[in-house]
């Protein structure tokens, strides 16, 4: 997910809690000056649980403790002249539902399963569902690292050959000058006597 406030503005969004245990919060600046940006989550009672000022990014962890939509703020309005781009991600630790974890075992009969626990193999698989998730959830994560800091590079390419363009037309010009100067200094301006 990705929102890109104007100068001055605040990008406000809900966050639900159905059987939530856990909701993961990451966010970080990509784009834009200073590459900073402050940071609040407000509970469904207007309770503020995390508030952080200029940074450019984060990853926090709330337990909700009540039913309810939490406020999560991400406000520019420190900054009037330039713009931000923001990538935020929600990671949800939410209960899986027990219909969903049973689908598949209603398919297959318990007597063809030779010598192996059907409890086991159920582990196996949601542990790796959990896992991949995660993996796939940090992959984007590292994609929004690599995103800054490629806008960092590009920005950084952009000045290095303006001030090199400009060193070149200096060198080129004091070339001129000095073949000039050198020029006047061995022309004879004695009469030539005819």
């Amino acid at each position: 997910m990705k929102t890109e406030p104007r100068q001055g503005a605040r990008s406000e969004g809900r966050v639900g809690q159905d059987q939530v245990p856990g909701v993961g919060v990451s966010a970080q600046v990509i784009g834009g000056a200073g590459l900073d940006v402050d940071f609040t989550l407000e509970s469904p009672q207007g309770v503020l649980l995390i508030s952080e000022s200029r940074k450019a990014d984060g990853v926090h962890t709330v337990e909700p403790t009540e039913a309810g939509d939490y406020k999560l703020c991400f406000d520019n309005s420190f900054s009037t002249i330039s713009e931000k781009l923001v990538f935020f991600e929600l990671i949800f630790d939410s209960l899986q539902d027990d219909e969903e974890v049973e689908g598949w075992a209603e398919a297959v009969e318990p007597e063809e399963m030779l010598d192996v626990k059907m409890e086991d193999i159920k582990e196996s698989i949601e542990t790796m569902k959990t896992r991949l998730e995660r993996s796939i959830q940090m992959l984007t994560l590292l994609r929004a690292f690599e995103a800054r800091d490629r806008n960092l590079q590009e920005g950084n390419l952009e000045r290095v050959n303006f001030w090199s363009a400009v060193n070149v037309a200096v060198l080129l010009l004091v070339a001129v000058l000095q073949v000039c100067t050198l020029k006047r200094f061995f022309q004879d301006k004695r009469p030539v006597p005819t």
